[in-house]
């Protein structure tokens, strides 16, 4: 359970954030602890985002979110499918407010599946490594627990080995059938350390998101002021004594 202690250093290194320019990838120490991945329910808003994530996966990575090599077309049919209202998105953005990492939870629509739910996930090339796979997969078992969900399951090609890797650490039972194999992970019900952990890291997520946004604010606008510096110290060079 996330405790208010560390909520607090959460939102505190958040805000230090605020203050680091931003960089394309930062490596992570083998050393260095783990830390909160805040990770944020996406709404409509966010489709434009969610399309131009799923655009950047090559064709290798598509053909193992969805199971086929999906063109450009399929994937906005896709994004534009999404039904928000029954279904759960999470995302981690950067600090480029780049969605680098996002899974779906879908809930069933057959009546007598009520209880089950199938998740999916996909991490930008540059940002795996790290782990976010699995703290998406962490995510969306809380919230399908919360939600009274008992029954999760992933169908994934077979080679898919970091998904199935993910869903077998978790106690999943996977059946494999060829090329393709299933995992069923049965959930126990939500209880008060669930519903409040859940809260708390929404919180958590929800502040760190806003952060990110004022940051960019400050840094694309201090990026126009210098270009409008260098503009004028270029136009006084070219000036003639």
């Amino acid at each position: 359970m996330v405790t208010p202690g560390t909520f607090i250093k959460a939102s505190l290194s958040a805000g230090k954030e605020f203050f680091r320019p931003p960089v394309d990838v930062v490596a992570r120490a083998p050393h260095r602890p783990p830390v909160l991945v805040p990770i944020r329910s996406i709404g409509p808003t966010h489709g434009e985002r969610i399309e131009k994530h799923l655009l950047a996966l090559d064709p290798h990575d598509r053909y193992l979110r969805f199971g086929y090599a999906a063109r450009d077309e399929q994937i906005q049919r896709y994004v534009a499918g999404l039904n928000f209202e029954r279904d759960e998105i999470f995302g981690i953005y950067n600090r480029k407010l780049e969605l680098i990492a996002m899974a779906h939870l879908a809930l069933s629509i057959d009546p007598e599946l009520k209880s089950c739910a199938e998740f999916g996930v996909s991490v930008l090339k540059h940002a795996r490594g790290r782990g976010y796979g699995a703290r998406l997969f962490d995510r969306a078992v809380m919230h399908s627990r919360n939600e009274g969900v008992s029954m999760m399951f992933i169908h994934a090609l077979s080679e898919n080995t970091a998904m199935l890797n993910i869903a077998r650490k978790a106690g999943a039972v996977i059946e494999r059938d060829g090329s393709e194999s299933e995992a069923y992970l049965k959930l126990p019900p939500a209880d008060l350390d669930s519903r409040m952990t859940e809260i708390v890291e929404e919180q958590i997520a929800q502040t760190d998101y806003r952060l990110k946004v004022q940051a960019k604010q400050f840094w694309d606008l201090l990026a126009m002021v210098q270009e409008v510096r260098q503009g004028v110290r270029d136009s006084r060079d070219r000036m003639p004594i």
